[in-house]
């Protein structure tokens, strides 16, 4: 679409938003303020946004009118038009901007100026100086060890400890116990705060609940009281494979206050893929639910796990104090099994201190080719994730957080620790994140951060639950888990009055992030602004070698090898052949393989374009899907994403290259699926190769993707296969499963 500049936009144009529904006078007076915002700011700049984000919208207004004003803000502005920005005042106040004012002399020298005028120069301190940053984080988070660390990192560039340690070891020495650290009363919380805020699905017209600390503390201290009388030995794997309610986060922090390692199985995987997960750690017990209440649908959950021939099971009732089914022989009902503790009520359990390099949590990878990664965190790896959100999502004492995820992904182990270690409070709603019943609770609960994966927002924006929710206690937004698209990037930032999405980029085997945004630099649409405080990373030219600091550049991603709190193993594979071999060398390290394909644009930012894994070989040249998917999803408008699959034809012979398309909104109008081939041949000999030639544009109602929202290109390439083997014909009505 095209977009008039601010200064060309007169009365009529607002009026006639489509599907606006603004009247004359409200028109006017939109219009003289606009005026009054370019007289002093300029027609487009980002201040002007800035005036215009804060002075002139609001989420009444329609959607078109937003975007009306923010394109025609940034008509001429060119690559990476911001869509926040900092203020001074505010950012003095970040956790960051804190301790950069307290000491940014001492860190940066004199030429320290302010928060944000010298961001990128802490970014680079902080990965330049790992030990001094890293103590420093931890200091500030007030984490406390039983048995301080010998050091913060040990760095042998030894040929036999490249092979050992990579990625360097860290706090050697420490004792510790992130539970314990999690309920620890200190400067950033006391008894009387609230520790989580929640909220059943069906009560939606009911006061939120909420816990306290003191509360949270007493119900973990007799959870893990209750785990002694099991018999387990020490450090026993324990699994959960439950919804993300407050039962599960207290179970989650007995279980490691106890010195015990959780399994984190997802509650939506079936019974075979929960064996296989409870085989690779080998998981002596597991706590778990009879059933998933979701509306009026009830989700076996139980029986899953007794399908999945699982150890003992500890079973909470989902309604009351009764089972909708029997136990099996040897399991326990919750009631039973706290009953065993009872006489240990509100004493405090004494946290079982172990070494910082023992396991924590064995989380998977998604899975999507054959057996899952078993992925162990460390003790180490809780503080990363708090580190991230101290340092970037800048959770205070008394913010409250809400994150749609579960605690079979890693998030959900990261929403416990970023929230509890930072004093603020976790909000769980126990029901779809999609419905309106969620938007209420997110008002009711005064969240402060709201964490979304892109498809919630897409759902939210498609059905507008938003609508009539009042969200101005947001801060700042997360999003992580996919790729972002920028209008509905713009419409949940209209939604909170224009409050930053902060970009999340990392994995389960990182703990946490590489990339990410700062409140204390400009957000652009679906970027990432900065890598992590005390990261580096590194995109690979063609050859396999790191393009220069700061040029711009598109290639995969490597990461520097020292990660706190980053794996050092895998407990069904050769760490280092996985992450290490093959990969090139920095200043004497082997940088970090993680197989996104990234960009850093011409000022700054970061973008991610997807896996590496999925290649083709076009005409005798291997390339990434994700490469064609960039140049084709530009094409059109009308389009919202692409796969791009290389398929063999029936009677064999050299891949074809096939373009699976999803629109946006196909009632608008039928593509032209022939003249949109057409568009995307032509972009790719001109932005990507001559050589490739797209054979045929099948459209899906959309792209099949793992529970963690990777696209499942091998089930793409089946369904094509068979589309040329029985006629396209048929490609309507072939099913799409996620």
């Amino acid at each position: 679409m095209v977009y008039k500049s601010l200064d060309k936009i007169c009365i009529t144009d607002i009026v006639n938003v489509q599907g606006g529904g603004i009247s004359s006078e409200t028109a006017t007076q939109l219009h003289n303020k606009l005026v009054e915002i370019i007289k002093e700011y300029g027609p487009g700049t980002p201040q002007t946004w800035k005036q215009i984000s804060t002075q002139i919208l609001n989420p009444d207004l329609p959607f078109l009118f937003h975007q009306m004003m923010y394109y025609g803000c940034y008509v001429d502005f060119g690559v990476d038009p911001p869509a926040w920005l900092p203020d001074m005042e505010d950012a003095k106040l970040t956790n960051v901007g804190s301790l950069l004012e307290r000491r940014g002399k001492e860190f940066l020298g004199p030429g320290y100026k302010d928060p944000i005028s010298s961001y990128s120069d802490f970014h680079e301190f902080s990965a330049a100086n790992l030990e001094v940053f890293w103590k420093t984080i931890l200091d500030e988070m007030d984490i406390s060890f039983s048995a301080p660390p010998k050091c913060i990192l040990v760095d042998n560039r030894s040929e036999e400890s490249q092979l050992l340690h990579p990625g360097g070891q860290w706090l050697p020495g420490a004792y510790v116990n992130p539970a314990r650290n999690c309920l620890n009363l200190n400067s950033k919380k006391n008894l009387n705060d609230i520790a989580v805020i929640w909220r059943d699905e069906g009560n939606d017209k009911m006061p939120v609940n909420k816990m306290t600390y003191e509360k949270l503390r007493s119900e973990v201290w007799l959870v893990a009281y209750a785990l002694e009388t099991l018999g387990l030995e020490k450090e026993s794997a324990i699994a959960i494979d439950m919804p993300m309610d407050v039962y599960s986060v207290v179970i989650y922090l007995a279980i490691v206050l106890a010195g015990h390692v959780v399994v984190s199985i997802a509650d939506s995987f079936a019974p075979s893929e929960i064996s296989k997960r409870l085989k690779l750690s080998k998981a002596k017990a597991i706590f778990t639910q009879d059933l998933i209440i979701r509306g009026e649908k009830s989700l076996p959950l139980y029986s899953r796990v007794v399908d999945a021939e699982s150890p003992q099971a500890i079973v909470i009732p989902t309604k009351g104090s009764t089972f909708s089914m029997e136990l099996r022989d040897g399991d326990i009902s919750w009631i039973d099994f706290l009953e065993r503790a009872k006489s240990y009520q509100d004493i405090e359990f004494v946290a079982v201190e172990r070494p910082i390099e023992a396991f924590t949590n064995i989380l998977f990878s998604s899975g999507t080719t054959g057996e899952p990664k078993a992925i162990p965190w460390t003790l180490a790896t809780p503080f990363k994730a708090g580190a991230d959100g101290w340092c970037h999502m800048d959770v205070h004492k008394g913010d409250v957080i809400a994150w749609p995820t579960n605690l079979g992904w890693m998030m959900g182990p990261w929403l416990i620790y970023v929230v509890l270690l930072n004093g603020g409070s976790i909000a769980l709603y126990n029901g779809s994140p999609l419905a309106s019943g969620f938007a209420k609770f997110v008002q009711d609960a005064k969240v402060t951060t709201l964490g979304v994966i892109p498809s919630i927002v897409r759902a939210w924006r498609t059905k507008n639950i938003t609508a009539g929710f009042d969200w101005s206690t947001i801060r700042s937004f997360g999003s992580t888990g996919e790729t972002s698209n920028v209008d509905e990037c713009l419409w949940l930032m209209g939604r909170a009055h224009y409050k930053p999405v902060i970009e999340y980029c990392g994995g389960t085997e990182i703990g946490g992030g590489f990339t990410i945004g700062s409140l204390l630099q400009p957000q652009c649409l679906s970027a990432f602004s900065t890598p992590n405080l005390g990261c580096n990373l590194f995109i690979l030219d063609k050859n396999g070698v790191p393009l220069p600091p700061k040029v711009p550049g598109f290639g995969e991603l490597a990461l520097n090898p020292l990660m706190f709190g980053a794996s050092s193993t895998l407990l069904n594979g050769n760490h280092y052949e996985v992450y290490f071999k093959g990969m090139p060398s920095l200043n004497g390290k082997v940088l970090r393989r993680h197989g996104d394909v990234f960009e850093r644009t011409s000022n700054g930012y970061y973008r991610a374009h997807g896996r590496m894994d999925d290649t083709m070989n076009l005409g005798g040249i291997k390339v990434s899907s994700v490469e064609i998917e960039r140049v084709c999803n530009s094409v059109n408008d009308i389009i919202l994403e692409t796969a791009a699959i290389g398929v063999i034809p029936a009677g064999g012979g050299p891949q074809t290259l096939v373009i699976v398309v999803v629109f946006k909104d196909t009632n608008v109008t039928k593509p032209d699926l022939n003249k949109l081939k057409e568009s995307m041949n032509s972009a790719l000999r001109k932005n990507l190769n001559p050589l490739f030639k797209v054979s045929d544009v099948v459209p899906f109602p959309s792209l099949p993707r793992t529970a963690s929202n990777k696209v499942m290109r091998r089930v793409l390439r089946q369904q094509l296969t068979q589309i040329g083997q029985n006629g396209k014909e048929q490609s309507a009505e072939l099913s799409v499963e996620a």
